[in-house]
């Protein structure tokens, strides 16, 4: 009896010793591959990591792993991670990603157009573009009463194309419902609109006439030293404009377009200077303006728009 107690007592001890071993070897083998991450690319880490798997099957490992990996230089997956979960999941929620992809055209819209498009109330409406611009997705701009909304940057328009590429999702262009004179070009206020105003704007900053200038507050632009004597060559005074006490050059959502054109003080100048050229004419009952035979050629010369 008591020689089958000491055989069980002895094979005990050795299945003690033999767990020990295994344990040691576990930890020997995480600490290399700890190493391994922390001074190789990744490539050769999934080797390692594979053939760490193919021994240890990853149960216990997967717990004494870090959470980091090297590709290059150190990175917190744990950290990166969560911020590409919480936008994904901003975008996945199908009333969102309708929103979503009807702003990939580059036109804002009211978050009642929104609602229409997405299908859902507008109290729900609100709730979702705010969680889009929590999330960095969509920018809103007030303008007069209402709230439009756009895309946050050409990073968002960018991993929106590539998403709708995967799914195959088809698009539908904007289109506006502003009659066709008062589209093409009028005034707003003091400066000038519409599709002719917008393509200036975007002509001006495809010249680096105009660049962005953040630090004057949101939609705040400058004058290049290019564009100032391009403008000035125009008979556009850009120091006087700058004396005003307004904004100096700012964007203004256009109504019909959904994009922006130049308002400010150079903005009025520059319908000022169109007009006193008899580049474009007032309408006489409304706000629209007429390009004038002289207006299309300069056009055409000066900035490549056909009007």
């Amino acid at each position: 009896m008591k020689g089958g107690s000491r055989g069980r007592i002895d094979e005990g001890a050795d299945g003690g010793r033999r767990r020990e071993a295994r344990g040691r070897e576990r930890r020997r083998t995480c600490q290399e591959l700890a190493a391994c991450v922390a001074r190789r690319p990744f490539r050769l880490v999934r080797a390692r990591f594979l053939d760490v798997l193919v021994r240890f099957h990853g149960g216990s490992v997967a717990r004494s792993l870090p959470a980091c990996f090297v590709y290059n230089e150190s990175m917190d997956v744990v950290r990166n991670d969560a911020p590409i979960a919480d936008v994904a999941a901003a975008i996945a929620e199908p009333a969102r990603a309708r929103m979503l992809c009807r702003l990939l055209d580059g036109h804002a819209r009211t978050g009642t157009e929104l609602s229409i498009v997405a299908g859902v109330g507008a109290s729900t409406t609100s709730a979702h573009l705010a969680r889009l611009v929590a999330q960095g997705l969509v920018k809103v701009a007030a303008q007069g009463r209402h709230r439009y909304y756009a895309l946050a940057s050409a990073h968002v328009a960018a991993a929106l194309e590539a998403l709708t590429v995967v799914a195959g999702a088809p698009q539908s262009p904007f289109m506006p419902n502003t009659p066709g004179r008062l589209r093409s070009a009028r005034t707003c206020y003091d400066h000038m609109a519409g599709a002719l105003a917008v393509a200036l704007h975007d002509r001006m900053f495809a010249l680096h006439w105009l660049a962005p200038a953040p630090a004057k507050g949101d939609g705040a632009y400058e004058v290049t030293r290019a564009g100032d004597e391009a403008l000035g060559a125009l008979g556009v005074d850009v120091s006087e404009a700058r004396a005003q006490r307004r904004r100096f050059a700012c964007g203004c959502l256009d109504w019909s377009e959904r994009r922006p054109h130049l308002a400010g003080a150079l903005g009025a100048a520059l319908l000022d200077m169109s007009l006193r050229r008899r580049w474009v004419e007032r309408d006489l009952d409304s706000r629209a303006l007429s390009v004038t035979r002289n207006g299309r050629r300069a056009l055409r010369e000066r900035f490549g728009i056909d009007a």
